[in-house]
């Protein structure tokens, strides 16, 4: 993906578009295009010190200034109140995002490239590159790099204090900088370069995006002093930003290797299309290490951790497209050996040291689905067998006796999930104690889980000599899905109830009815199934994904703006999920064949172009609900790339 001059010099349009860089550990690199930060999450070493967690924003940037020939070009760019200083993008010829981001400056007759990459290492060291390579032009230049430190929690914003160390060490070519006693220092190593201390702090710089969604949007950041070095013509540089001394690596070594990790990544995708060698690549930046041999979720970019029900959802695009099968294997053991009272958590505290959190009741359920396509794509029977069993049987007896939130197996089969106060499905927006969606009762996808995870488990208990638990669990999963069929169907409508519970029936036309077609064991069948798809495509189906609730709907909210309370509100309220196609593609793939297939091709075509609206090369969060589908949310959402990249492998074929 290319950006030329006409947008590159546009402040507003390339201060939109923004770019990921993440190292496998939680960590990341990220900011736009224009260099100026509209985020509190941007940042240039954005360290996960308990990884995947722990998140700090160590280095906020690192700005250039050049002089050749006489004049001086300031690179970089910030937004303060009511000026943008420097205005670096002036000087942008071009932005591509390829393997790496990388720019392409004009200074004067020559061209000064810039690529930055993030390092996936072996070890727990959050490492960034920023490589130069200037070409052209007919003496050396000068390069000034000024490097501006945040050093804090990535939620929060840092101003001006007296607590900040005021002095960095310089020898051989590195800075050592720790902005405060308890954070990690911070290396810069510039070969060749020489060292000016001037320590200040530049005050006020403005994020837009926080300002937007009401919250604090002005920061203070310090800077120790500036490194200079020169650069002859054809010359390159390589920095090396870490946590950990550069102990005389070469950056340029290190991107060797980074590069060919990536083209590895893409090696099964040779013969696919663009969109979907790009998702591909996409998928890498949510997989991330937990402890030893163990894998996880970064749920979406840059504020989210790993959540249980999104790792589970996303496993399949994530890992088994991608025939990345260690790390799915990883996951799903991670997430095995917490489960507690038969309940997967619902995510883990930003803080290594907190405990998970169990209040969700989806979550669970996909875990099952996940280490079934697990099965399906590698084989693996043993793994199933010695470690997933026994927690599956361990599940089930739970949720037949009851465990936490009211999550407990009624006599007719169905699942009961829900108390007061609680959210406990994937529509779980909450403000203060007000629930958005509470979704008390017995919600339609649940049932349709809960069918499935009986039926799973019946057929491993088959594979693996349990005849007669294979029976029972058979006969439980008929009996789901007989009463389902008679709960749930909405004749009037020709769909299913959302919600059926002891106030009666929700007829709210929600995207969750779509999951009794499209998962393992589906519910509905014939002329049923057509006709609920055909209620979803005409009430949800945008171009950008389907709609949380129907347009006709009193509660519906198109645009999903404001402060919190108001976001939240509109959070499932008519908001897009983009991964909800992956269902929806499937199901029509089941319901209509080649036909079903040509749709979804045509579904996917029509969302390529937002590759290039948001996050560059990746899939956002959530789109407003009404056109023009403005894009809302993390710019860079897992389930998001895991379910588009899953259904257009689907549909490829």
């Amino acid at each position: 993906m290319t950006f030329e001059r006409d947008v590159c010099a546009d402040f507003d349009r390339s201060s939109a578009l923004e770019w990921l860089e993440a190292n496998g550990l939680g960590g990341w690199a990220s900011s736009t295009v224009s260099g100026a930060h509209t985020r509190r999450y941007h940042g240039l070493l954005v360290a996960a010190t308990e990884p995947p967690v722990g998140r700090k924003v160590l280095l906020s940037r690192l700005d250039e200034t050049v002089e050749a020939n006489g004049e001086t070009f300031d690179l970089g760019a910030n937004r303060f109140p009511g000026a943008i200083h420097p205005r670096g993008f002036e000087h942008l010829a071009r932005f591509q995002q390829e393997l790496f981001p990388s720019w392409e400056y004009e200074i004067g007759t020559a061209r000064l490239g810039k690529t930055i990459a993030a390092l996936h290492l072996e070890s727990d060291e959050n490492a960034t590159l920023v490589l130069y390579e200037l070409e052209g032009g007919d003496a050396p230049i000068l390069l000034t790099l000024r490097p501006f430190f945040a050093g804090r929690d990535f939620h929060s914003l840092t101003h001006a204090n007296d607590a900040v160390h005021r002095e960095g060490s310089f020898e051989e070519g590195t800075l050592r900088y720790q902005s405060y006693d308890d954070l990690p220092a911070v290396c810069v190593h510039v070969p060749g370069g020489e060292y000016a201390p001037h320590p200040d702090w530049w005050k006020r710089f403005e994020y837009g995006l926080e300002r937007e969604r009401g919250l604090d949007f002005e920061e203070d950041l310090f800077t120790p002093g500036a490194i200079t070095v020169a650069l002859a013509p054809g010359a390159r540089l390589g920095v090396l930003i870490s946590t950990v001394a550069p102990a005389g690596r070469n950056a340029w070594d290190l991107f060797d290797a980074e590069r060919e990790r990536r083209e590895k990544l893409l090696a099964p995708f040779a013969n696919s299309d663009p969109f979907t060698r790009t998702l591909a690549l996409a998928a890498d930046a949510f997989l991330v290490r937990r402890g030893a041999g163990l894998s996880t979720v970064i749920a979406g970019y840059p504020w989210f951790s790993d959540w249980g029900r999104d790792s589970m959802i996303a496993l399949p695009g994530l890992c088994l497209t991608t025939q990345r099968f260690d790390e799915a294997k990883g996951i799903l053991r991670a997430f095995a050996e917490n489960v507690s009272e038969g309940m997967l958590p619902n995510r883990f505290p930003d803080s290594g040291g907190g405990a998970p959190e169990y209040n969700t009741v989806d979550a669970t359920l996909w875990f099952f689905v996940a280490a079934w396509s697990y099965l399906e794509a590698t084989g693996d029977a043993a793994f199933l067998r010695d470690e997933l069993m026994p927690v599956f049987a361990d599940i089930l007896a739970w949720h037949e006796r009851g465990t936490r939130h009211g999550i407990r197996m009624e006599n007719d089969g169905l699942l009961h999930a829900g108390e007061p106060g609680v959210q406990l499905t994937w529509m779980d927006a909450k403000v203060g104690d007000w629930v958005v969606t509470p979704r008390t009762g017995f919600p339609v996808e649940i049932q349709a889980l809960w069918a499935n995870a009986l039926a799973i488990t019946a057929e491993l208990s088959e594979r693996f000599g349990e005849q007669d638990r294979a029976v029972e669990l058979r006969e439980r999963a008929e009996q789901v899905r007989t009463r389902f069929a008679e709960r749930f169907w909405n004749e009037e409508a020709g769909g299913l109830y959302d919600v059926v519970n002891e106030d009666g029936n929700d007829a709210s036309v929600r995207p969750n009815q779509i999951f009794a077609l499209s998962l393992p064991f589906p519910l509905l069948e014939g002329d049923r199934a057509e006709r609920l798809l055909s209620v979803v495509e005409s009430k949800l189906l945008t171009p950008r994904g389907l709609r949380t609730l129907a347009a006709d709907d009193p509660r519906y909210r198109p645009i999903y703006v404001g402060g919190p309370l108001e976001r939240d509100g509109a959070y499932h309220q008519g908001t897009v999920w983009p991964w909800l196609l992956g269902p929806f593609i499937t199901a029509l793939v089941r319901v209509r064949g080649e036909k079903g297939k040509r749709q979804g091709r045509k579904i996917l075509e029509e969302l390529a172009p937002h590759l290039t609206e948001a996050g560059i090369g990746t899939v956002s969060e959530i789109f407003d609900a009404d056109p023009p589908h403005v894009p809302r949310g993390c710019p860079a959402q897992a389930w998001s790339v895991a379910e588009l990249l899953r259904a257009a492998v689907e549909v490829a074929s």
